[in-house]
């Protein structure tokens, strides 16, 4: 690697800010706060507002939108009703 125009690539703990939980790994992230990791060493700390720990993807907890039956769900609500002014199609 040329020296002098990479960031600093460093061990980082992330702190999941819904569930608290934490993880270590690399990143050129950086923080004024610390924290002493189970290995006895001290690593800066990001917040981070969503993780795996907390995704809907992750956590099973995702909704899954009905994309089948929209068309008929709007023909129930509204039926073949024709704006003001309009002649109504032959569908």
């Amino acid at each position: 690697m040329k020296s002098g125009i990479h960031p600093d690539y460093h061990p980082v703990v992330f702190q999941d800010a819904n569930t608290g939980t934490m993880f270590l790994t690399r990143s050129t992230a950086t923080s004024e706060r610390t924290v002493t990791w189970e290995d006895g060493n001290e690593y800066p700390v990001v917040v981070a507002d969503v993780t795996s720990e907390s995704h809907p993807f992750w956590t099973g907890a995702q909704r899954i939108l009905d994309t089948a039956g929209r068309v008929e769900k709007f023909r129930q609500r509204y039926g073949d009703r024709v704006r003001p002014g309009r002649k109504a199609s032959g569908n």
